[in-house]
């Protein structure tokens, strides 16, 4: 009966856990540490955009990389004055350090000073992409 009950409870935590990860996936939020960083065409390899600049940090086995990059692609060319600009995190492991890069893909949201607005850590949907540039113009 011990053994049952165990079991119940690691799956409950479990599922528990995987709700909590999928529910946040993907979310572009403000992060306390970013407040201040600014990249520019140093570290991004391109101009910035007019109005924002999307990042993505991607990486050559990740499977939403490429759906991310699709959505993004697809943003920038519906906003006047948005690029995006995707670097791979690989190549660039110092960038990734800096900016306190866990996993891929991870998209920041820059401003055209290009200041860290937004950022997400997932695939992002393209209406939160959307509803964060509102905040970065």
């Amino acid at each position: 009966m011990t053994g049952f009950v165990v079991c119940v409870a690691v799956l409950a935590a479990a599922s528990a856990y995987g709700v909590l990860h999928r529910r946040r996936s993907g979310r572009v939020g403000v992060r306390g540490r970013d407040g201040g960083k600014r990249l520019g065409v140093a570290e991004l390899g391109q101009e910035l955009g007019e109005r924002a600049t999307l990042v993505q940090f991607s990486s050559a086995f990740c499977a939403p990389c490429r759906a991310t990059r699709r959505v993004l692609a697809e943003v920038a060319g519906l906003v006047p004055g948005v690029s995006h600009v995707e670097i791979d995190a690989e190549d660039r492991l110092e960038l990734v350090r800096e900016l306190g890069i866990l996993k891929t893909p991870t998209v920041l949201v820059l401003d055209a000073d290009g200041r860290v607005v937004r950022r997400a850590t997932g695939q992002p949907r393209k209406a939160d992409v959307i509803a964060a540039l509102g905040e970065a113009v």
